[in-house]
């Protein structure tokens, strides 16, 4: 039983196929126009997802500053330290004493003479902490743990950036999110269409399969594996799409990076959003084909 099932689907697989490229440029047609569709928010989305793993490179990366307070010890240094390196969202951290703080204050302020006039040093030993996570809300929450900390005095932190980061990431993935929402309405659109195009020439073939006793799921079978098979190319169409336009745009983008010597390069989808758009492609293609199937199968009868 399940051996004649899985024979009539690859006999209409096949037969599928066989209809896809016996009319090579009009399906091409099609498979582009779907391509392009695809292209455009899931390269928006893989734009917006480089760009948030660029930022960490480009000087962007979330910092705080940890004073202490004026009679911290050694051992409240060594203390904060310790904490600082097992903190799963600190990504690197460097400890500045008052005595380098003052030098640098001397050298880059013009205000030596003033400086040496104070009789101590008024600055506080820090932390200059880079962080992993630039979501404003996470960060707002690590800063007010570590002011906390008895040993320290003040954590500074601007929050602005990062809100402003994120609102633009987060635009973008709404931008696309809307373009997949417009654009897989648009390509059900053009999918049923072409179904309902091949259903009218194949009118007589579907009334003698009528006559012969075909069932409708019969029938129907053929046209959503084409459905199918258009959309799952569609999907590959815009997966190349894609991987072009970054390949182009890495090869401007090392001539920048050499500039400022780093290494900057967009990344394709991930194995996961690649898999997940040659599904949703295909299921889209089935869907507009199904869609169709249903709405004029029915209209045929045997006369």
């Amino acid at each position: 039983m399940i051996k004649a099932w899985l024979s009539q689907h690859l006999f209409v697989l096949f037969q599928s196929l066989k209809r896809f490229v016996s009319a090579p440029v009009t399906s091409l047609l099609s498979i582009l126009v779907m391509g392009i569709a695809f292209s455009l928010p899931a390269g928006i989305y893989t734009l917006m997802e480089n760009l948030h793993a660029i930022s960490g490179q480009t000087g962007t990366t979330p910092q705080m500053s940890l004073f202490l307070k004026q009679n911290s010890s050694q051992h409240d240094i060594e203390k904060i330290r310790a904490l600082l390196e097992i903190n799963e969202q600190v990504l690197r951290f460097e400890f500045v004493s008052k005595d380098r703080a003052l030098r640098q204050i001397q050298q880059n302020s013009g205000l030596n003479d003033v400086m040496r006039s104070l009789g101590h040093n008024p600055l506080p030993d820090a932390f200059v902490v880079d962080l992993k996570d630039a979501n404003a809300e996470m960060l707002d929450q690590l800063r007010e743990t570590m002011q906390a900390w008895p040993e320290i005095e003040y954590v500074q932190f601007d929050s602005a950036w990062t809100e402003r980061l994120n609102a633009i990431l987060n635009f973008g993935r709404v931008i696309a999110l809307l373009l997949f929402t417009v654009l897989s309405i648009a390509i059900v659109a053009v999918m049923f269409n072409t179904i309902r195009l091949q259903i009218l020439t194949k009118q007589d073939e579907i009334e003698v399969s009528k006559l012969i006793g075909a069932t409708d799921s019969f029938i129907r079978r053929p046209f959503l594996y084409f459905g199918a098979i258009q959309g799952l190319a569609s999907g590959i169409t815009a997966w190349l799409i894609i991987a072009l336009a970054l390949q182009t745009m890495n090869d401007e983008l090392m001539v920048l990076a050499s500039l400022y010597s780093l290494d900057l390069h967009f990344k394709h989808l991930s194995n996961g959003d690649s898999i997940s758009l040659l599904l949703f492609a295909t299921w889209l293609g089935w869907l507009g084909a199904r869609i169709s199937v249903a709405s004029h199968l029915w209209q045929i009868e045997p006369k």
